[in-house]
């Protein structure tokens, strides 16, 4: 793992939609198509309108959930909702190419292994994306693999349900198909996030997020997140 130290949360967000752009360009030359999977969250958000004005290989963009709330259609709670505001009305990706979480479904666990089909079929057989982008909480969760909840032991299913947390029942991608990414972003931004981002860095599997892979993950966090580290502005 390595840990990118930038000045802000608006520097972590043109930094990650840099790095998304320079991801998909790759993969679409080496195999034609890029997957890439979007997190909610302030900073993510931030990254999204960013990544629309970049050089992106858009008619070969594919996007899905890392996790989704289970709301209504528009619900502010929705990491749909942020997407579309933030990317989706501001590039061209087709919207066929945009492969949302269907929580909206009245039978839950048959969407989620509805949603893992369609991984399959855009990503393969078992399922890999290009870029997973992940947030860190407060709490050591990542994705919606929170704490105390048996999504945590989910290893036979790419995609799963979580129980009640803050309020809303989840939809999530599990360990085994975030740690099959070919490579893992994470943006962490703020003072509360630096004890579990230095915890991730050990390898601290006590927290949800000390169990995703760091083979191929990068950390872009801001000064307040990584104060812990000291002034150096990378990390290996």
């Amino acid at each position: 793992m390595r840990i990118e130290a930038l000045a802000d949360a608006d520097s972590v967000a043109r930094a990650g939609a840099a790095l998304t752009a320079a991801e998909a360009r790759a993969a679409v030359a080496a195999r034609g198509r890029f997957i890439v999977a979007f997190s909610g969250g302030h900073t993510p958000w931030q990254m999204l309108r960013a990544l629309a004005d970049e050089q992106m290989p858009w008619a070969n963009v594919h996007v899905v959930q890392v996790d989704e709330r289970v709301a209504p259609a528009g619900d502010p709670d929705r990491n749909l909702t942020h997407l579309r505001e933030s990317l989706l009305a501001h590039c061209p990706l087709r919207p066929e190419h945009v492969h949302a979480m269907p929580v909206e479904t009245a039978d839950l666990e048959a969407a989620s292994r509805h949603y893992t089909l369609t991984l399959r079929q855009i990503a393969g057989s078992p399922a890999v994306l290009d870029l997973a982008h992940l947030g860190l909480g407060p709490d050591g969760h990542t994705a919606s693999l929170v704490p105390g909840d048996p999504v945590l032991d989910v290893t036979g299913a790419d995609v799963a349900l979580t129980g009640i947390y803050q309020g809303r029942r989840r939809m999530t991608l599990t360990y085994p198909m975030l740690n099959r990414s070919r490579r893992i972003v994470w943006l962490v931004t703020g003072r509360e996030k630096a004890e579990m981002l230095a915890r991730l860095y050990r390898g601290d599997r006590s927290i949800p997020a000390g169990r995703i892979s760091q083979d191929q993950a990068l950390v872009l966090a801001d000064h307040e997140a990584s104060a812990r580290f000291g002034p150096e502005p990378s990390l290996r």
